[in-house]
């Protein structure tokens, strides 16, 4: 009796269950020589096994991010006249791009706590653990970071940019430049009510370089002599035509 109870108690919390069905406008993202950005469309739905739950709204969080590296960030002071470095941090692990794009105000939809967990907001993206003692302000060091990378469109914060459709049919697009890191992006989707996470999605897209750029990449990395080799060969016979070309005209 008491098991039957439990599970009719259980029922009602699967069957208002929310999960997330993802789709891409693409499974991947072409660098080529003439590469001048590109954007991703992402789409999906609500998949639910009962209607629509009373309460807060749902809302739809979306985070698209480059691999990750570690970076140096210093600081110039001026000196006698001259701008020379300071001090320096490295952060620890900071994604080479990285967008959010939500249905509403981050701050709203998002509870602390969540972000936190879940490392969903760009400043949470970032991890910086350990700073040089006689450095006073670290987090200086990291919205510094931020503002830079904002400013080449690297990191973006685009908050209403998802459509939601009767609670269901979300879509959202976000745009990539042209100074793009080759990697794997991992694209995150996360439902919200009341500011707190209900489901999660996570998948990749590849970024890589294809043809010509591709070919020189591999070669510059794995080949160095042979590409330093090729190189200075394709100097000097821009030289010796240039050469040529101006001693023709003067003729």
């Amino acid at each position: 009796m008491i098991r039957a109870l439990i599970l009719l108690l259980m029922l009602p919390l699967g069957a208002m269950a929310e999960e997330v069905v993802l789709g891409l406008s693409r499974d991947q993202v072409a660098i080529t020589a003439t590469f001048e950005g590109d954007d991703i469309l992402v789409f999906g739905a609500v998949r639910r096994e009962a209607p629509v739950p009373e309460g807060p709204p749902l809302e739809v969080i979306v985070t698209v991010a480059g691999p990750d590296r570690p970076v140096i960030v210093r600081k110039k002071d001026r000196r006698l006249g001259i701008w020379v470095n300071t001090e320096a941090i490295e952060v620890d692990s900071a994604p080479s791009f990285y967008a959010v794009t939500t249905t509403g105000p981050l701050n709203e939809i998002l509870m602390r706590t969540e972000d936190l967990r879940h490392r969903i907001s760009i400043p949470r993206a970032i991890r910086s653990v350990g700073a040089p003692a006689e450095i006073a302000d670290p987090a200086a060091f990291t919205r510094a970071l931020i503002r830079i990378r904002r400013g080449e469109q690297l990191y973006q914060s685009l908050e209403g940019a998802v459509d939601l459709e009767r609670d269901t049919l979300f879509r959202t697009e976000v745009d990539l430049p042209a100074n793009l890191t080759e990697g794997d992006y991992e694209i995150r989707i996360f439902l919200t009510r009341g500011g707190r996470v209900v489901d999660n999605y996570t998948t990749t897209i590849p970024v890589q370089k294809v043809g010509l750029e591709r070919w020189l990449y591999t070669l510059a990395h794995e080949r160095p002599l042979i590409y330093g080799l090729m190189s200075l060969a394709l100097a000097i016979g821009a030289g010796w035509a240039a050469s040529a070309t101006f001693r023709a005209f003067r003729a």
